[in-house]
């Protein structure tokens, strides 16, 4: 018997590409990042930091610490979005000023992007940045074991892989993973193949297979917080919903919030307020 064609393979290009090409459905993604500049530069100028550290041979495979105040912090690490294939860790220095002020020891990671790698470089690149903050992090100040994940689109697909990682199989115990804030997710790349984003993915049916979230159980326990914008297309708030009901299929017990009048690009403002909804949690999952 032939296997049902996925629900969103009904869709026009012109609806597909809406749906699951965030800068078309909102055009004027690059004036969120020129309004988030300053703030980049103050936190780049104002904080003391180490920077590229190597976590592999790989020219992109770098990140920055930047220390909290007191030893043995929690430590939280972010991974930018860019549909896997753009952007780096210096446009998000402004999420490391929110967390060292909170007492939280920040690193902003680096990966491979497509299409110098393929999504198989750009996820294992991650994987390893995270190891690498779990073996070499108490060097900087942080505590090994409390370590918090959080990212956006694309990033926060990095992060579910991280939480489905074998960390057995690397010598590692996963309970240093203390929870993750995912924001804006795409947890399953296939319907990125029918985008005019995939010139630059490259993804096939098998890779995009090997890296889809939804089929592959998480190995850490820890608690996961899921938010979306309001304004973003519904095929891209059913990704969250549907990645929720997947962890939530393995035991997970995630928090899942849609925030009312935010677009898939100024979400990340919330790195900067206080209150919000979002810092809140990524407060709350550094420190447990």
């Amino acid at each position: 018997m032939s296997q049902a064609a996925p629900f969103w393979a009904s869709l026009s290009p012109e609806e597909h590409e809406f749906h699951y090409n965030p800068q078309r459905a909102f055009p004027d993604f690059a004036t969120h990042r020129l309004r988030r500049t300053p703030a980049n530069d103050a936190a780049h100028a104002g904080l003391r930091k180490h920077r590229d550290i190597a976590y592999g041979d790989h020219p992109r495979r770098r990140l920055d610490v930047y220390p909290a105040a007191q030893s043995n912090a929690p430590v939280h690490v972010f991974f930018h979005g860019g549909y896997w294939r753009a952007n780096d860790k210096e446009s998000f220095a402004f999420i490391a000023q929110a967390l060292v002020r909170q007492g939280i020891t920040a690193v902003i990671a680096s990966y491979e992007l497509c299409p110098d790698s393929t999504l198989d470089g750009t996820v294992d690149s991650a994987i390893a940045a995270v190891e690498w903050t779990r073996r070499h992090i108490a060097e900087y100040g942080g505590n090994p074991m409390a370590i918090s994940l959080s990212g956006h689109s694309a990033g926060a697909h990095l992060c579910a892989a991280a939480l489905a990682e074998d960390w057995g199989a690397r010598g590692l115990d996963s309970t240093f993973l203390r929870g993750a804030v995912m924001i804006s997710g795409i947890y399953d790349p296939a319907p990125a193949m029918l985008t005019t984003v995939n010139a630059d993915l490259r993804l096939t049916p098998e890779i995009a297979a090997r890296h889809d979230l939804e089929r592959r159980a998480p190995t850490a326990n820890c608690p996961v917080h899921l938010f979306v914008g309001g304004r973003e297309p519904w095929h891209w708030i059913d990704l969250t919903f549907r990645y929720a009901h997947h962890l939530r299929r393995h035991g997970a017990d995630p928090e899942v919030h849609v925030l009312p009048g935010h677009d898939h690009f100024d979400i990340l403002d919330q790195y900067m307020q206080p209150e919000s909804p979002i810092l809140r949690a990524v407060v709350r999952a550094a420190k447990g």
